[in-house]
């Protein structure tokens, strides 16, 4: 059952994986039809984009991530023991380096692994996850925390937050683009001589330049919860105790909301920090339901 559940999330990321990029380049080729008269302007635009702020999100997205949860790091055991050797041990069973731990000081249970690629990754845990479970509980978490640096979750996260967010820089850059006199020529060539289907291929690019951003959000929430499910499954791998982990997620979800949790880093973390009320079909939650993830784990 564990294996078959890891082998179908990883089947189902990458179909939305891909589904996301070919929403970016979709988006530019409409942008390019829209506003510059060419489908392939518009594909370089979307491949630039894309490029550049992957690139900026990569190279820096421990610290940029820490600093906007107010982590502060921890550099010796004897700060908080019993989380360094938890770290320690669950890094060793999945065999990956050490990674960087920081505290959040925070009393609502939660915790998160962000970093580019397992040499360089993360774990932040809040104080109140450390004094509200117990160590079994706690590896429970930190093995969900490993397997997303074990499995690369923690670089796809960052390149779907990088692809979502060279959506809004397209779209913007567009919108700036007509709101100062640009577009002109394709405007002009369809009154003049326009068929029906030039103007259907333009409504349809102009629904999709406008709807895109949120189609791309759908789709990075999406991949979040995929890959939440696949971090339960590789707990349990790693620690031989679904007990745990099912125990620690009971705990964290009738915890408070955190206070300060940056909303743009919910994805992250084990449990949707700010605690929003679920939408009816899910597609904008950045977490599957936990009453879900624990009837999972109770059937392993």
């Amino acid at each position: 059952m564990l294996y078959e559940q890891i082998a179908q999330n990883k089947r189902r990321t990458i179909y939305v994986l891909t589904g996301f990029v070919i929403l970016v380049l979709a988006i530019g080729a409409a942008i390019g039809y829209v506003f510059f008269d060419s489908y392939v302007a518009g594909l370089v635009l979307a491949l630039v984009f894309a490029g550049v702020y992957a690139a900026i999100m990569i190279g820096n997205s421990t610290n940029i991530v820490m600093s906007m949860n107010h982590g502060h790091e921890i550099t010796k055991e004897e700060q908080a023991p019993e989380l360094w050797h938890i770290v320690e041990d669950m890094a060793l069973v999945a065999r990956v380096p050490m990674p960087r731990v920081f505290i959040i000081d925070d009393p609502s249970p939660n915790a998160f692994a962000t970093g580019n690629s397992p040499k360089n990754a993360a774990v932040a845990a809040t104080s109140g996850i450390m004094e509200r479970l117990n160590r079994e509980e706690l590896e429970g978490v930190m093995g969900h925390e490993m397997t997303h640096v074990r499995n690369y979750d923690i670089r796809l996260q960052t390149i779907a937050l990088a692809l979502a967010a060279a959506i809004t820089g397209m779209v913007n850059l567009a919108g700036n683009y007509f709101w100062w006199g640009g577009g002109g020529r394709r405007r002009s060539n369809d009154n003049e001589g326009g068929n029906i289907l030039q103007i259907v291929m333009l409504i349809v690019s102009i629904l999709l330049v406008i709807l895109g951003p949120i189609a791309a959000t759908m789709a990075q929430m999406a991949l979040s919860r995929n890959r939440e499910y696949l971090a339960d499954a590789g707990s349990v791998e790693l620690t031989r105790n679904p007990q745990g982990l099912i125990s620690a997620l009971q705990k964290i979800s009738t915890s408070e909301p955190m206070k300060e949790a940056d909303p743009s880093s919910a994805a992250l973390y084990i449990s949707d920090p700010t605690k929003r009320k679920k939408s009816l079909t899910h597609l904008f939650d950045t977490h599957p339901p936990m009453e879900e993830r624990i009837e999972r784990l109770e059937k392993m």
